[in-house]
């Protein structure tokens, strides 16, 4: 077996992104050091190949958290991270728990589908108000709702043509997707509603708006760079379940800012992936064909020229989405010069010139553990975006690293083939 080493970007020169040589022997420690531990309806090592890229990358963003921003009053438990403050608590956005089809899923589907008729939501968005739209995507339009009991949910609407044609099995194909996936980092499903033309999907509402309404300064205060990587290992998460913990692994294809929704507490909700395909876990199988799909700066580029999806286009997006947290850009900015346009391109550029200060976002302060956390941070992106290095989540062993020191507590994963 080959040893697939790291490659960092660290003052422009590469380096590993390993912190010590203290190898943790077994991978049953693996799985005490993480909030992941495989279900028993998921093949153990299924889940393995599935899920180790985000829980390197996880790991490795919470290392740049733990160790360059120094918590106070870490503690060790089984290779967690703890911190009355700082540290991010991985255990919140852990897997409840996973089935082929969840029963609180089902049964909430079912419960929806008998309480509520069209023309209560039709009551509770005010008839589809201006005032109540929150949101326009894909799929459709979504609304803000309140039932009559005074919760607030959101109303996904479809758009009128989108199932025109095949409508039943199109619809329900989706809906059967969006009801066999819960986690605390994935917006929540609720139900869904068909009246004639109209179909509806009920989710959670989220209060907070997206991930990009607050790099662009349009919600809120600016995002501090600790609460930026907490954001990102939210991510990480959510994507890790949806690749490694259901029965088929499920590619959401288009993970940008705005389907990144934050709560009050600024923990990250993955939304909008009710179009995403159910890939066929097939061991002799690496592909899966359809029409390419995505936003402009975060589509893989192998998707783009193959027309084959795949896991690694998530994780060529979570790299994007990496570089827009660190930068607060857009991953197109037309309005600037040619060389910074691309800002992905501009940002590692920059990076691998030893040049870290100028990509980060103005409104982060750059101490000098600052700037070592996004050296860290714009290594993986980097390792996210590159051809061979999209490859190594599959058939991968997860070894965990860890170092102690007067800043506290630093984990990183390494990974080999």
């Amino acid at each position: 077996m080959r040893a697939a080493r790291h490659r960092a970007l660290s003052s422009g020169h590469g380096g590993d992104l390993s912190a010590s040589n203290h190898e943790f022997q077994t991978d049953p420690v693996f799985y005490r050091a993480s909030t992941y531990t495989p279900p028993s309806s998921v093949p153990e090592e299924k889940a393995r190949s599935r899920k180790s890229f985000w829980e390197e990358a996880a790991t490795t963003i919470a290392g740049a958290c733990t160790n360059c921003l120094a918590p106070r009053q870490s503690e060790i438990r089984e290779g967690h991270v703890k911190s009355s403050e700082d540290a991010h608590d991985v255990s919140t956005s852990s897997i409840s728990r996973i089935s082929s089809v969840s029963s609180t899923s089902t049964s909430q589907t079912k419960s929806w589908q008998d309480q509520f008729s069209f023309q209560e939501v039709c009551l509770a968005t005010s008839n589809f108000s201006e005032q109540n739209k929150i949101g326009k995507g894909n799929f459709g339009t979504v609304y803000k709702a309140k039932l009559r009991d005074g919760s607030i949910i959101a109303v996904k609407r479809a758009k009128k043509n989108m199932f025109d044609r095949h409508l039943s099995a199109e619809f329900r194909s989706e809906i059967q997707i969006l009801s066999k996936v819960e986690h605390l980092n994935l917006v929540k499903f609720l139900g869904h509603l068909e009246h004639q033309d109209e179909r509806l999907i009920l989710v959670e509402y989220i209060s907070n708006g997206t991930l990009r309404e607050h790099l662009d300064g349009s919600r809120g205060e600016p995002l501090e760079f600790s609460q930026r990587l907490n954001i990102a290992i939210d991510i990480a998460h959510a994507v890790a379940y949806l690749h490694g913990y259901t029965d088929n692994p499920i590619i959401h294809r288009d993970i940008k800012s705005s389907n990144i929704l934050l709560t009050d507490q600024l923990r990250a909700k993955v939304s909008d992936f009710g179009f995403a395909r159910l890939a066929p876990y097939d061991t002799e199988a690496t592909h899966i064909s359809t029409m390419v799909k995505g936003t402009v700066g975060y589509v893989d580029p192998d998707y783009l020229n193959t027309n084959h999806l795949t896991e690694r286009s998530d994780v060529y997006s979570f790299g994007v989405l990496l570089v827009e947290l660190i930068t607060g850009r857009r991953p197109v900015e037309r309005n600037r010069g040619r060389q910074q346009r691309l800002s992905t391109e501009w940002a590692l550029r920059k990076c691998r010139e030893g040049d870290v200060v100028v990509v980060m976002d103005p409104r982060m302060r750059r101490t000098s553990a600052a700037v070592a956390a996004v050296e860290r941070v714009m290594a993986l992106a980097a390792e996210c975006a590159a051809p061979e290095r999209r490859w190594l989540h599959r058939h991968v062993r997860v070894v965990v690293y860890g170092t102690v020191g007067k800043t506290g507590m630093f984990v990183t994963l390494s990974t080999r083939l």
